[in-house]
């Protein structure tokens, strides 16, 4: 019977910056994790590719691709928060390439759902601008290879801390495509309010839901339940991606709403549940944010844990962080916007 298919890339420590929060001791940890608690050889593990041209053009326009291209070629970084070596355009064409990876296994019935890690992360790149550490929009140019090769409905589930502006502004007036993201706010990049519900007939596809800093796990799991799994069922998605950056975590530096791994893993578990009841179970996390090893590595073991159908072990170090307020307001105003 179909299991979960694993994609990591061992070559992404040549992408690295000193002193940057977005490094390889972050993907280092989870991989560890994995073989720490033996998940790693219970998963279907498959290489990685490079995403070609064609592929990454079809989110992004030619003159972004040959601006990390040049930037990678001399080392350059590309905006104060985002850096490139000489290996990087390899490294994120990879990173890119893994999700498309486990999506073609998925899509084939070889594996039901999936985890991949790898990095750079994605979501903040746009058509044209790579940005917040991200250089290619590996969850887009992953949902457009899926709708490409006939998936009529698909969602991408985001609940990094920060807002994915770059895959809503793909996204934006696609009605095949849902886009749910939680995020604090205000905070970078400074996109996600309420009030964006998607353009024309993709008029309530896009679905914000900003979170106080400090919310806890009280609201983000509130807004999980009550506004996201509402979206979905709306949606009837064929196939979810859940862009997992685990930077909401309490113990994140760059982090502030002090989420605890039990509260990401109650999200996860949601959303799953959905995928099950919706899209036959076919649900692939990619990793985004997050910067505090300890979380990464808890949050994505208990994540593989429930894709292979386990009881998450509980975080041995969950922090002393209060439950916080389960934000009524909030959640009644994001269902609103989008017609629920």
């Amino acid at each position: 019977m179909p299991g979960t298919v694993f994609v990591t890339d061992p070559t992404h420590t040549a992408h690295f910056a000193l002193r940057h929060p977005e490094r390889p001791e972050r993907l280092e940890a989870i991989v560890a994790q994995l073989e720490e608690r033996a998940l790693r050889h219970r998963m279907t593990e498959r290489p990685p590719r490079e995403a070609t041209d064609e592929e990454l053009r079809t989110v992004h326009e030619a003159a972004l691709l040959a601006t990390v291209e040049r930037a990678a070629a001399r080392g350059a970084s590309l905006d104060a928060d985002t850096y490139t070596t000489p290996q990087s355009l390899a490294i994120a064409r990879r990173s890119a390439g893994a999700l498309l990876v486990a999506v073609e296994a998925v899509l084939a019935g070889e594996a039901t759902n999936g985890f991949v890690a790898t990095r750079p992360p994605g979501h903040h790149a746009t058509p044209g601008r790579a940005m917040g550490f991200c250089l290619f929009n590996n969850v887009a140019v992953a949902a457009t290879a899926a709708l490409q090769s006939g998936v009529e409905r698909l969602a991408i589930v985001d609940w990094d801390v920060h807002h994915g502006n770059g895959t809503q502004a793909v996204f934006i007036d696609d009605p095949r495509v849902l886009y749910i993201s939680t995020h604090a706010a205000p905070f970078y990049p400074g996109t996600g309010e309420v009030r964006e519900v998607g353009a024309g007939n993709a008029h309530g596809t896009n679905v914000n839901i900003p979170l106080p800093h400090g919310t806890g796990d009280a609201g983000f799991v509130a807004a999980w339940e009550q506004v996201a799994v509402a979206a979905l069922d709306r949606h009837r998605p064929d196939l979810i991606l859940a862009s997992s950056g685990w930077d909401a975590h309490a113990r994140d530096p760059l982090g502030t709403l002090n989420v605890t791994t039990a509260g990401y893993t109650r999200a996860a578990e949601v959303v799953l549940d959905a995928a099950r009841r919706l899209s036959g179970g076919r649900f692939i996390a990619t990793l985004e944010g997050g910067y505090d090893t300890h979380a990464l590595a808890w949050c994505a073991s208990a994540l593989v844990e429930l894709l292979l159908g386990d009881t998450p072990t509980p975080d041995p170090e969950p922090g002393d962080v209060p439950a916080g307020d389960p934000l009524d307001a909030v959640i009644r105003e994001s269902r609103e916007a989008i017609g629920l």
